[in-house]
């Protein structure tokens, strides 16, 4: 797991520490952006494979920065982290991109299954890897 790396964009220095050090001990290379503007700066110059956002940040919104992830790179997975609990707030943040929306107070091993499962799922497509393929005769399996 250590080719996977993690933008966490998070404006609480203590949590976004202790977050940090939490995935860094299960094997996840993450990059702390204590704003948004930082973060977009980070994603624009490193390859990332999943980014978790905090809504409320100075600079540059969780929302907008999502938004811009996004247009860099429409298959980048997205968590929210946030005390934004509403459900327009929810709604919100899915419609900016977010693949999952994970409210405050919240449980770092839950936090770790939901980024494992994302990446399962996307495994490889937001880096821009492609799995192996096999070609068969004029098929070709994935």
């Amino acid at each position: 797991m250590s080719d996977i790396r993690i933008l966490l964009a998070e404006d609480d220095s203590n949590l976004g520490t202790l977050l940090r050090n939490y995935l860094a001990a299960k094997s996840y290379e993450t990059i702390l952006c204590i704003n948004g503007k930082l973060a977009l700066e980070a994603f624009s110059g490193e390859t990332y494979s999943l980014c978790i956002l905090d809504i409320m940040m100075p600079e540059m919104d969780g929302i907008t920065l999502a938004k811009e992830i996004r247009r860099i790179n429409p298959e980048m997975p997205v968590i929210f982290l946030t005390a934004k609990n509403q459900k327009d707030d929810i709604l919100e943040g899915f419609k900016s991109g977010a693949d999952d929306y994970i409210t405050k107070p919240f449980s770092m091993e839950e936090l770790l299954y939901r980024i494992e499962a994302i990446l399962r799922r996307t495994s490889g497509s937001a880096t821009g890897k492609k799995e192996d393929s096999y070609n068969l005769g004029e098929y070709t399996l994935d």
